[in-house]
């Protein structure tokens, strides 16, 4: 299944759009958590929480949301995938305490790192498999088939990303799911998506991986609570298209 959601749930804008006004901040996560089934956690860039936060994060939700957890900067930025086995313990151990709700962990690489398949490569041998791993490339140096295969080779999804309703990275499947992330779209207001852009987002997962798509779609445009108003239409969406027949199914008897 396609699980879809949103880049965070902390907004302040979204009280009154998304989140009713009268229930206090602290219980968004578990309102959030009743309207979607997945959050991505883009905090985990920025500083890493300590197990006791993920503990309760863990137990706020319900059995079957998922965590993806975008990973550390200090990893992806700073050793800009160098020497990967410390950060990536040490992300794993901290995390360990969301159980069986971790999902997948994203690499978002910087702008201006350049193609080194041998470095994604050591890192993504760091995470032993014990996760699914999503990778962001952002230098067009990345689109090459050495990059392509070592993603395949450790089962990795290449994360299918969207800037300005515009497909930025090529439609690879690399894995047997996928992961995707909506930055931006071109309708009203600033920031969110049409339905024409979103219905051809569907089309193009159709064609990749089939009916039966497998994985993550996040969107990234909180302004204005343009995320969560794409997100609940991404699923109205894909559950419509995915849901009916397919074309030339004969009808049962």
């Amino acid at each position: 299944m396609l699980r879809i959601g949103t880049s965070g749930w902390q907004y302040r804008d979204w009280r009154g759009r998304f989140y009713p006004r009268e229930i206090p901040t602290a219980r968004w996560l578990e309102y959030y958590a009743t309207q979607f089934d997945t959050v991505e956690v883009n905090n985990t860039f920025y500083r890493l929480p300590t197990a006791e936060t993920f503990a309760k994060w863990e137990a706020r939700v319900p059995d079957g949301f998922e965590f993806a957890l975008k990973a550390s900067r200090y990893l992806t930025h700073y050793k800009r995938l160098r020497e990967p086995e410390e950060p990536v313990e040490r992300l794993m151990t901290h995390a360990a305490a969301l159980r069986h709700r971790t999902g997948v962990v994203l690499l978002q690489l910087p702008p201006d790192l350049k193609c080194v398949p041998a470095d994604l490569d050591r890192t993504l041998r760091a995470f032993a498999g014990r996760v699914r791993i999503a990778v962001e490339p952002r230098h067009e140096s990345w689109w090459i088939d050495e990059a392509r295969a070592v993603l395949e080779a450790h089962s990795a999804a290449l994360c299918l990303a969207d800037r300005g309703s515009r497909v930025v990275t090529p439609l690879w499947r690399t894995a047997d799911w996928t992961y995707v992330r909506f930055h931006s779209g071109r309708a009203r207001p600033a920031s969110c998506y049409g339905m024409r852009a979103l219905t051809t987002w569907v089309e193009r997962l159709s064609d990749v991986f089939g009916r039966n798509v497998d994985g993550y779609a996040y969107f990234n445009n909180d302004a204005h609570g343009c995320a969560v108003r794409d997100a609940a239409t991404f699923v109205r969406l894909t559950t419509r298209a995915w849901s009916a027949p397919a074309a030339g199914t004969p009808d049962p008897c």
